[in-house]
């Protein structure tokens, strides 16, 4: 546990600089993400099932599970500690191909990718909405416009995840708060499993992307758009066979 950072030349009193939590970001996206924030001078707390590489006095890292039965209560703790925060990112997720003898696995991808962001929004939005201000991003995926029988279990819980978010974001937008629903393509981490993957961002651009979502607080930014639409024309092509087989 870091101590709390001083204040250092050059940059603004601690007590200014603003806060962010980063649920997810030991490695990948959230991993760049930290870094970018820290640079640009922000105070970062970041929770993930991994130690941190990141030795920097404006951060600080917590080794935990989104899926534990204790995460809201740990959240809750660290939240008091640590908080308020201005911005909270979730970026976990996880996905394996479909294994009817592991049916369990299907259950662990719910948890992580639907129920931990659902219990990341239940413990950091009171607190925004008490503001009447705050930011909360969640990364969804293209991949919730579409049954998938390779990962049924991804595409649904995506979908559920944006579904949730869409409705989260016009719940709370008039009393100060954005919930923004991020939904990428492929991004070249350990996430695209896939043995085709068309349209490919660097961690860099995705990075980029999420700056902007943190400036601007759409409710949703898909990208690529072009395959989205792609994704999108296959979930009718598949909903098609379902319905006339």
């Amino acid at each position: 546990m870091n101590a709390e950072p001083a204040n250092t030349p050059g940059r603004p009193p601690v007590a200014a600089r603003p806060k962010a939590l980063i649920i997810g970001n030991s490695d990948g996206i959230g991993l760049a993400l930290t870094r970018r924030l820290l640079r640009e001078g922000w105070l970062v707390t970041g929770v993930s099932r991994r130690a941190s590489p990141i030795g920097d006095p404006s951060y600080e890292h917590d080794v935990h599970d989104v899926s534990d039965p204790s995460y809201g209560a740990r959240l809750a703790a660290l939240q008091e500690r640590k908080g308020p925060f201005a911005v909270c990112v979730y970026c976990v997720g996880i996905g394996h191909p479909f294994d009817p003898g592991d049916l369990a696995a299907e259950t662990q991808v719910f948890r992580v990718n639907l129920l931990g962001a659902v219990e990341t929004s239940s413990v950091v939005l009171p607190p925004m909405l008490a503001a009447g201000r705050g930011h909360f991003v969640a990364l969804s995926s293209i991949a919730d416009a579409s049954p998938s029988a390779a990962a049924p279990s991804y595409a649904a819980s995506k979908a559920g995840l944006s579904f949730y978010l869409a409705g989260l974001a016009l719940a709370v937008r008039s009393r100060g708060v954005y919930v923004t629903n991020v939904r990428f393509g492929f991004v070249d981490t350990k996430m695209a499993k896939s043995p085709v993957r068309p349209m490919m961002m660097t961690v860099d651009r995705a990075v980029e992307l999420l700056m902007r979502c943190l400036r601007t607080r759409p409710a949703q930014m898909t990208y690529p758009r072009s395959m989205a639409v792609l994704v999108r024309l296959l979930g009718w092509v598949v909903a098609s066979k379902l319905w006339f087989s």
